[in-house]
């Protein structure tokens, strides 16, 4: 059976049990996959140091560290966010399988395996997985730097760029940024606000965007700007005029033609007349694709 996939799979097996890990190599790669061994966890997280695999198919008892513990400590990584984690056991009572749901697992597969069952379930996690991570790939183009964390401020997802941007579990910096994020947040600001934050040396600015399902909070990271080096970006790009970048900007932060006019000192109907102009000299047909593009240049770099 045969992955859906132009590119070979990489599949992580953490598992202590040679005879199952035999098994279930051998299917993998008639599946045309990649397979990578750990014996325990901590070779799991060594793995997850310098490689990314596709999927981890994940033992839920070993020695020294469960499969739980393992997973848990795989999904502090950014880049395992979206991940898919498929626990194998011969516990198929709802105690453990809670455990495994909890810990970050996506699914689960009793002991004996059957492989056909696994590569299907991996077929679908997978493709799931790459619908997440090409959504939020498409959310950096479009210049809409976001992530989320929970009410401790741990990260539970972000767009690929700002995953670069973001202190790691690991990194020296992590514990202060997750303190400055979870105090912020305790006092439940409203949508739009914005906390001023030193990360990894850069002066940023986190937004809060929405509190989602009562658990996660969506924020946006941005670098912040002041409107004379932002217009000046604009127009050195576009090459509009400081009246039409000035109006640019503007629409780029969700200002109404009124709103601009009353910011900028002119009529409504001159607003209009700029904004001809810059959708002209942009190429785009209205203000929701000339925003955009004025999103994409300001985003951080």
């Amino acid at each position: 059976m045969k992955l859906h996939n132009d590119r070979k799979t990489v599949v992580m097996v953490v598992d202590d049990a040679v005879d199952s890990i035999r098994m279930i190599n051998d299917a993998m790669e008639e599946a045309g996959m990649t397979v990578l061994v750990a014996l325990e966890g901590n070779q799991a997280l060594t793995i997850s140091q310098n490689i990314t695999p596709d999927v981890v198919l994940m033992d839920a008892l070993m020695p020294h560290m469960d499969g739980f513990e393992t997973c848990r400590r795989l999904k502090e990584n950014p880049a395992f966010a979206d991940i898919p984690i498929i626990f194998m056991t011969g516990l198929s009572d709802t105690e453990h399988v809670v455990m495994g749901l909890n810990a970050g697992g996506v699914d689960y597969v009793t002991k004996p395996i059957n492989t056909t069952e696994l590569l299907a379930r991996m077929d679908v996690h997978l493709t799931n997985a790459r619908m997440t991570r090409s959504a939020r790939s498409a959310l950096d183009t479009a210049g809409q730097n976001l992530f989320a964390v929970d009410r401790e401020a741990n990260l539970l997802w972000g767009t690929p760029q700002v995953c670069q941007y973001l202190p790691d579990a690991a990194h020296p910096e992590f514990p202060e940024v997750r303190a400055r994020l979870e105090e912020w947040l305790g006092h439940r600001p409203e949508p739009g606000h914005s906390m001023p934050v030193e990360i990894m040396g850069i002066d940023r600015t986190v937004e809060f965007l929405a509190l989602v399902d009562n658990r996660e909070y969506l924020l946006r990271l941005k670098t912040p700007q002041n409107q004379n080096s932002a217009t000046a970006a604009l127009r050195q790009r576009f090459e509009l005029t400081l009246r039409e970048s000035d109006v640019l900007l503007w629409i780029a932060n969700g200002k109404t033609n009124r709103e601009i006019g009353q910011i900028l000192d002119m009529s409504p109907r001159t607003v209009n007349k700029h904004l001809e102009q810059v959708f002209r000299k942009l190429g785009v047909e209205n203000r929701t694709a000339a925003a955009a593009s004025a999103i994409r240049l300001l985003a951080i770099q």
